[in-house]
């Protein structure tokens, strides 16, 4: 990439997943006033974040079906700082914890930055994604503390079965493990209440997710937790949560301020974020009918994995795609893909773009 750009190549990213930069419809005007507010210039720190922009998130869920408790609420700079609190307050130094497979890989860098072990368990692909039972058993049985979940999943965009959602908190209540369910995608699934885990009384959990894809801000560096579980095991590890949150106190006061105007803003956009999403899945669909491609089914976010014809290795023909068509995807083995022969590509791209790279991508590889 550095040299075709060196060299003055317009390059088509296939991967770009930044919403700021895609060329979506912001209510500027409307976002920047919400950050107009006088109560600025005055610092008033809570381990929780505000109370406003806490009922502002507990409204969000309102909206969606789901009762959450403002006061039960954390706020955080992101869901990578609500991760790393909740790794302080759940593990000590090599503990384990499951993560799943394929995955985004940020994964990796914050359990080596807590010290943590990992193992996988695994999303398997037999024509339609399942989940793994038997990898999911096997890793807590073999002492895994905390189950990671991410629903729908990057890049898979799988959300738990109802009778999977029951397997994994029942096995996660019998060995005594906590769960952390990554929702950040959840508005971009078929029903929000079914990626969610809120309102689950079986386990101890949380719930993430934030403004970065909620209302396509991470510039502003807002996200949140949501405790669920039985009542004793909640208050306690909430009230040493609550600890660690104010050793910090890293919120952003203007996000916090913000909060309430800016997630009701948020509902016009993902509406055009959606219809962009079904847009280009059906672009890719379309393009890819007869050709050898296929972009494999998913339950909601914001990419595709497409199947293609294994002439070469993926790192290979990424390569080759970017060289000689001037397109960039990820190879599958990013996110642990495991067989070769998968690309991912990113679904939130200006149609047009989209529709091209898609062409020049398909030509390259029939």
């Amino acid at each position: 990439m550095a040299e075709l750009r060196a060299g003055g190549a317009d390059l088509l990213d296939l991967t770009a997943s930044n919403p700021t930069q895609a060329n979506l419809p912001y209510d500027a005007e409307a976002i920047l006033s919400a950050l107009d507010d006088g109560s600025l210039l005055r610092y008033e720190p809570d381990p929780r974040g505000s109370a406003d922009a806490r009922a502002a998130v507990a409204d969000y869920y309102r909206r969606r079906g789901l009762i959450v408790d403002p006061s039960a609420l954390f706020l955080t700079a992101s869901t990578s700082e609500a991760y790393s609190f909740l790794f302080r307050l759940l593990l000590d130094p090599g503990d384990q914890v499951l993560v799943p497979e394929p995955s985004y890989p940020l994964f990796d860098y914050l359990l080596d930055l807590a010290d943590a072990d990992r193992r996988r368990y695994r999303w398997a692909w037999d024509g339609a994604w399942y989940l793994d039972r038997d990898s999911l058993e096997r890793g807590l049985e073999g002492g895994a503390k905390l189950i990671l979940l991410v629903s729908p999943n990057n890049p898979t965009g799988t959300v738990l079965s109802p009778s999977d959602r029951a397997f994994v908190l029942g096995r996660a209540r019998h060995y005594g493990a906590t769960i952390v369910s990554d929702e950040v995608f959840a508005d971009y699934s078929a029903d929000h209440r079914a990626a969610s885990l809120i309102g689950s009384e079986e386990v101890l959990g949380f719930s993430l997710s934030g403004l970065s894809k909620v209302a396509g801000l991470p510039q502003l560096k807002l996200g949140w937790m949501v405790p669920f579980g039985p009542s004793p095991e909640v208050a306690e590890a909430s009230a040493r949560l609550e600890i660690i949150a104010d050793t910090y106190l890293s919120l952003s006061r203007p996000a916090e301020v913000a909060a309430p105007r800016l997630l009701t803003l948020a509902e016009p956009w993902q509406a055009s974020l959606r219809a962009r999403l079904e847009e280009n899945r059906a672009e890719l669909e379309r393009q890819c009918l007869g050709t050898g491609l296929r972009a494999r089914p998913s339950d909601g976010g914001w990419s595709a994995i497409i199947d293609r014809p294994r002439h070469q290795g993926d790192e290979a023909f990424v390569l080759e795609l970017l060289r000689e068509d001037q397109v960039l995807v990820h190879p599958g083995y990013f996110f642990d893909l495991a067989e070769d022969g998968c690309l991912v590509v990113s679904l939130i791209l200006d149609p047009p773009q989209f529709r091209e790279g898609i062409r020049r991508l398909v030509a390259r590889a029939r």
